[in-house]
């Protein structure tokens, strides 16, 4: 439905119009980044069992956080065993007790396949909602 507006006040409708298009698409990108945390970290937890088996705590340790700014959501995901992922993505020394270097671990890549379908999968969901 069209408005009527004073050519007067014009600047001031087309501001107001754009404010409530920029909330519009700022809560759909927030909601966005919420939906992708959780699905990130279903995948890692996939990923993790797959990759490394075990009693799969590493991979119940997996976490998501949302916390709402005045700039937009801000997802962490992380998990509950600090340095872990890093030394299990990259690599690492491997030492005895004595501190004697005895080898290298390689790496077993996990992280990157999420993150990159992760980041793949948030472009094409924030640019089917504009």
């Amino acid at each position: 439905m069209a408005r009527k507006t004073a050519i007067d006040k014009l600047n001031a409708e087309i501001a107001d119009i754009l404010s409530e298009y920029a909330e519009d698409i700022q809560g759909n990108v927030d909601q966005i980044a919420e939906t992708m945390g959780k699905k990130a970290v279903k995948a890692l937890k996939t990923k993790s069992r797959e990759t490394f088996g075990g009693t799969g705590e590493y991979a119940r340790g997996w976490k998501v956080q949302t916390e709402k700014t005045r700039l937009g959501a801000k997802v962490t995901i992380y998990n509950d065993h600090p340095g872990m992922p890093h030394l299990l993505e990259n690599g690492h020394v491997s030492r005895n007790g004595t501190g004697r270097t005895f080898g290298q671990v390689p790496g077993r890549e996990h992280i990157q396949p999420v993150a990159d379908d992760l980041v793949e999968t948030f472009e094409r969901e924030v640019v089917s909602k504009l």
